[in-house]
């Protein structure tokens, strides 16, 4: 063993005794370690080799340095755990314990609970096209940081995609992001303290959830109904909780599939500046529709809405680029939080997401690929109520589908038993703040077309 790596394993066998006489109580928060000399006499080692394991602690956290004084063990504060944030539910229905078995699994692993397509589902053609575009461009686009407000064409083709759907906002007016999910973190960051309180639909996105726990908030539900949010109740928790944030999906709502209607979102509108609400509109699904339904955003002239989005459920999951919409002002606090939480923008990755959309190839892509998503919905639907599965109601347009189990089934229970066969499953627990989805389950259309899900579930559910 050469000097340097022997040097080096003595300085981890310091650090070691000193995190054992730590981890065993015999030095306690605030007490004084041993002097560098006294350390190296007793342990038979350089002075050197123990000022260098002291300052890796440092480092570390785990101790501290006061010049002229010595070193001191720190205060151990717990390290925030989000699968302790919340209330201590079942792993299986953890939302956190979803998107980890489905983000690794493997190739061959069967996923119909995730929440994307299938790699054969999205433009890889156009993808590869654009990539070889790319590849040909000047130096900045391959080498430099993006703008903080993100790449100028794309913010201006976002807002022609949003005039499109009734949501007046100019290009000033769009940040970049780094995903839709980036784009609540950072609108999290920006409105919210710990202990604010945050309103979701009962269902929603799992990983609302999971986000708002990170940021320490107060998370309460409404009902989500086949139209919108239960405006008896919605009323009600404003009252009583004054949120500051309500998070939701106006278009295709997920995991429900539902549309809000025209007069429901009046209504909301309504109350939220009655109870000065701000309101998240998250609109990662609009490409999916065949018919633009109402946007909270597009009603409200984005005074109190802030609308988002991202194309990862239609480009690719691995080019992740989202964006927000909001009031000037906010853009403009938001783009000194990104600056400092992420710098410059993922400029490679815009310029990649502008080439594709700009292909006309992409407008075809999508027609292709709704007509394909409705026929794996009527398959799909058709299928699952052949095991007594039956779909809270048919979606207009999208890949989920959000189904009632037969009567006494635990979906938490089926989800653990095809978990051991290789299949990925969503149950409804995952979704719903009040845990009264005991027996729903979200299925993926896309990915539940295999014979192989069929076969699992029959199986697990005795049929």
């Amino acid at each position: 063993m050469n000097a340097e790596m022997a040097g080096r394993t003595r300085v981890e066998m310091v650090m070691a005794t000193i995190r054992q006489r730590i981890a065993g109580r015999s030095l306690t928060p605030g007490a004084r370690l041993p002097s560098v000399r006294g350390l190296a006499a007793s342990m038979k080692l350089s002075t050197s080799t123990v000022v260098d394991a002291y300052e890796r602690l440092v480092a570390e956290g785990a101790i501290l340095s006061r010049p002229g004084s010595g070193f001191y063990v720190a205060n151990q504060a717990a390290p925030f755990a989000l699968a302790e944030a919340g209330p201590k539910l079942d792993r299986a229905v953890d939302p956190l314990w979803i998107s980890r078995q489905s983000l690794e699994a493997d190739e061959a692993d069967l996923k119909p609970g995730c929440g994307w397509l299938p790699p054969s589902w999205l433009p890889g053609e156009g993808m590869r096209r654009a990539l070889r575009t790319l590849a040909r461009a000047e130096g900045p686009a391959l080498a430099d940081y993006g703008s903080p407000l993100g790449l100028p064409p794309l913010r201006q083709l976002v807002s022609r995609r949003m005039g499109e759907r009734g949501i007046e906002a100019s290009p000033d007016q769009i940040l970049l992001a780094e995903s839709g999910t980036q784009a609540i973190d950072l609108l999290c960051r920006f409105l919210l303290e710990p202990g604010d309180t945050v309103l979701v639909d009962d269902p929603c996105y799992f990983n609302f959830h999971a986000l708002l726990r990170a940021h320490r908030a107060k998370i309460v539900s409404v009902p989500y109904t086949s139209s919108g949010p239960d405006l008896e109740l919605f009323a009600q928790t404003l009252a009583e909780y004054r949120p500051r944030l309500y998070i939701t999906n106006s278009a295709i709502h997920n995991p429900t599939g539902a549309t809000l209607s025209p007069v429901t979102a009046h209504r909301v509108l309504k109350l939220a500046d009655q109870f000065d609400l701000t309101i998240i509109e998250d609109d990662i699904f609009a490409d999916f529709e065949y018919t633009a339904a109402p946007r909270l955003a597009a009603f409200d002239g984005l005074e109190r809405v802030i609308h988002i989005g991202s194309f990862s459920k239609t480009l690719s999951a691995s080019a992740r680029c989202g964006f927000v919409a909001a009031r000037p002002e906010w853009i403009e606090g938001l783009t000194d939080l990104k600056i400092a939480t992420s710098f410059g923008g993922g400029r490679m990755t815009a310029e990649l997401v502008l080439n594709v959309l700009s292909d006309g190839g992409y407008r075809k892509h999508m027609e292709i690929l709704r007509q394909r998503l409705a026929r794996a919905m009527t398959e799909v639907s058709a299928h699952l109520k052949g095991f007594g599965i039956k779909p809270w109601l048919e979606p207009q347009a999208g890949m989920f589908l959000w189904c009632r189990l037969p009567d006494g089934i635990d979906a938490a229970d089926v989800a653990r038993a095809a978990l051991e066969k290789r299949v990925v499953l969503a149950p409804g627990n995952a979704f719903s703040l009040s845990q009264s989805a005991t027996n729903f389950m979200r299925f993926n259309v896309s990915q539940t077309l295999d014979e192989r899900v069929f076969a699992v579930l029959g199986d697990v559910l005795g049929r």
